[in-house]
């Protein structure tokens, strides 16, 4: 049986551009639909623009907004995506121009007070704000259990107190607009054991962890992941619920 990469936890700067899951195209064609135009989207906290690149299929111009340039250095170019270094706080540009502004596994970390006045101003009326968030991935029976304990116990301590918020959905986090309705959508991947333990490199809590001290945590983790998965090139799905808090911009 293959052992565990030792240094699986500590991949480098285009971890978070190589392992995040890709958003699925029901969700951009969504928010396409029921957006009032496709001229303009603004993807805020858009990492490497794992939804910036979706919506770009369906917006004329998309503006991908993140605080890190190395997060917007591994993002894939595209003719209709413009990039910015800015927090969600201070998105700049001209007022009353997006008629879609998305958060997508980042609201939780935002001034909430101070963006939603930068979403108004940016919005023209009756433009949509999307909050979305990914929950717990879920695998298959032989491998959720010791995968839960790891998330819940092992990393807990580490986690910071706003995951919460994404483990909720999104559903504590005030939301000043009128609401609407969202469909079921999920984010669904083969991945083999190097993939899976790559994105897991990616969290937050993983890398508290590590800093803390706790890389035996961490392989120990690995190995018993890779005992349950057998040949660890054979891929198995990984389930993602897709939560979102979507509402009229007034």
């Amino acid at each position: 049986m293959q052992s565990a990469k030792p240094n699986w936890f500590e991949q480098g700067g285009d971890a978070y551009a190589r392992y995040r899951p890709d958003y699925p195209v029901s969700l951009a064609r969504f928010l396409a639909d029921v957006s009032p135009s496709p001229r303009m989207a603004i993807d805020v906290g858009c990492g490497s623009g794992q939804l910036t690149r979706a919506l770009a299929e369906r917006f004329d111009t998309v503006v991908g907004i993140d605080p890190s340039a190395d997060q917007l250095a591994h993002a894939v170019p595209h003719a209709r995506i413009q990039y910015r270094v800015a927090p969600a706080e201070q998105l700049g540009g001209d007022d009353h121009r997006a008629s879609l502004v998305t958060a997508a596994q980042a609201a939780h970390w935002f001034d909430l007070p101070r963006f939603y006045d930068e979403v108004r101003r940016v919005s023209v009326p009756g433009a949509l704000l999307a909050l979305i968030s990914y929950g717990v991935p879920q695998l298959d029976a032989a491998l959720n259990s010791r995968f839960l304990a790891f998330y819940t116990d092992e990393l807990g301590p580490y986690w910071p107190p706003e995951r919460q918020l994404v483990d909720s959905g999104y559903v504590d986090l005030p939301f000043p607009f009128p609401e609407r309705e969202t469909p079921t959508l999920e984010i669904r991947r083969e991945w083999d054991a190097q993939a899976f333990l790559g994105y897991l490199s990616t969290w937050s809590a993983t890398r508290r962890a590590h800093r803390a001290g706790k890389g035996e945590l961490l392989a120990r983790f690995a190995t018993d992941l890779l005992a349950c998965w057998g040949d660890p090139d054979r891929p198995r799905t990984v389930v993602w619920p897709i939560h979102m808090r979507l509402g009229e911009v007034a």
